[in-house]
C-alpha cells in the first residue's frame, strides 16, 4: 500500500462526503466569482487538512455532520488564506499555475478572497458547536497576526529564529493545529484529548513549513514555485537564519540586510542561497524539522495500535518526505 493509500483508507468514504458538501458551498450566481472559483479548483491541492480533520475525528469517534462542515470550513479558509497572500506577496503563482490576482486583478482576488472566508464562517455555523466556531474564528485572527509579524519582521535587521518561529506557527502551524482539534471536537472528545490532539497538529504544522522552506533552496521544479523566492520577497528562513547565526560572514550579512530591504540583486541571492548550503543550513533545518516529528510521534505512541493511527504515522511521514 502506497503512501497516500495508507493516509487516505480508514476515511475513504468519509472523504467522498466531504468533497461534496465542498463543491456544494462554492456555486454563486455571479459569473465572475464562479470565473475565479473555478480558476482555484484546477488546482484543489492535496486536501491535507480535511484529511487531517477527518482523521483527528476518526481517532476519537465517528465522523459526523459537525465534522465535515468543519473541514469545509477549515478549507475555505485555507483558500481564502492564499488567495490574499499572494496579493500581500505580489505572487503571480501558485500550485504550478497563474495565481487569482495574476489572471484578473488584486480587486478580483481580495474580494474573491473574502467570498471564501465568508462562506467558512458560514460553513463553522453550521457545526452547531461553540467550540469549534471559536478554533475558526481566532484561526483567522492568527493568520492575519502573521502575515503582519512576516511583513513587519522584514523591515527587522536581526537575524532572528525566534522570530521565524513565531510567524510559521501564527501563519502555517496554527491552521493544523485547528485541524486536529476541531476533528477531535466534533466527536465530542474530551479537553485532554483535543489539546494533545491541538499539539500534534502544530507539530505537523511546523515540520510542513520548514520542510516548504527547505524547497526554496532546491533546483527542481516541482515544487511550484521558483527557487529563492522567499529572498526575492525579503524572507529569510531557517537554514539562512541559522548560518548567519553561526558563521560571522561580513559578505553574507551584507546581503541578507540587502534582502530584507528589497535591494539583492539575482546574483546575491544565489550567493547567499550557495553559502547556506555550504555552511550546513539545510541539514540543521532538516534536523529541527524530524525533532519535531518525533514529538509528534510520541503524541501518538500510547494510542492503541489501529488503521486511523497509521494513517497519521503515514501522513506525518508523507509531511516529511515529501518532494514538492
Amino acid at each position: 500500500m502506497d503512501n497516500s493509500s495508507l493516509i487516505k483508507s480508514p476515511i475513504y468514504e468519509e472523504l467522498e462526503d466531504f468533497k461534496k458538501l465542498f463543491e456544494s458551498t462554492l456555486s454563486s450566481s455571479n459569473l465572475l466569482l464562479n470565473s475565479v472559483i473555478a480558476h482555484i479548483r484546477q488546482k484543489n491541492g492535496k486536501m491535507m487538512r480535511p484529511i487531517l480533520v477527518l482523521l483527528a475525528a476518526k481517532l476519537f469517534g465517528k465522523v459526523c455532520p459537525a465534522t465535515l462542515h468543519a473541514a469545509v470550513a477549515l478549507e475555505l479558509l485555507h483558500n481564502a488564506s492564499l488567495v490574499h497572500d499572494d496579493v500581500v506577496d505580489e505572487s503571480t503563482e501558485r500550485r504550478g499555475q497563474l495565481s487569482v490576482n495574476a489572471i484578473f486583478n488584486n480587486k478580483v482576488a481580495v474580494l474573491a478572497g473574502d467570498y471564501l472566508l465568508a462562506t467558512a464562517l458560514v460553513q463553522v455555523g453550521m457545526t452547531r458547536n461553540h467550540d469549534i466556531i471559536d478554533i475558526v474564528s481566532c484561526l483567522g485572527q492568527d493568520l492575519a497576526d502573521g502575515e503582519l509579524l512576516q511583513l513587519s519582521n522584514v523591515s527587522n535587521l536581526h537575524f532572528s529564529e525566534e522570530v521565524y518561529f513565531d510567524v510559521i506557527r501564527k501563519k502555517t502551524a496554527v491552521l493544523f493545529a485547528a485541524c486536529t482539534k476541531a476533528g477531535a471536537l466534533s466527536v465530542g472528545t474530551s479537553d485532554e484529548k483535543a489539546e494533545s490532539a491541538r499539539l500534534f497538529g502544530e507539530y505537523i504544522g511546523l515540520c510542513f513549513q520548514i520542510k516548504d522552506d527547505i524547497f526554496d533552496y532546491s533546483e527542481s521544479k516541482e515544487i511550484g514555485k521558483p527557487t529563492g523566492n522567499d529572498m526575492v520577497e525579503g524572507k529569510l528562513t531557517l537554514p539562512a537564519l541559522h548560518v548567519l547565526n553561526t558563521v560571522k560572514d561580513k559578505t553574507a550579512e551584507e546581503i541578507a540586510v540587502k534582502i530584507k530591504n528589497g535591494e539583492a540583486t539575482p546574483g546575491e541571492i544565489a550567493h547567499l542561497i550557495e553559502f547556506t548550503k555550504q555552511h550546513g543550513g539545510i541539514e540543521y533545518a532538516s534536523q529541527v524539522m524530524y525533532d519535531y516529528k518525533e514529538k509528534a510521534l510520541s503524541l501518538l505512541a500510547s494510542l492503541p495500535d489501529t488503521e486511523v493511527k497509521a494513517a497519521l504515522a503515514g501522513y506525518l511521514d508523507y509531511v516529511v518526505e515529501r518532494e514538492k
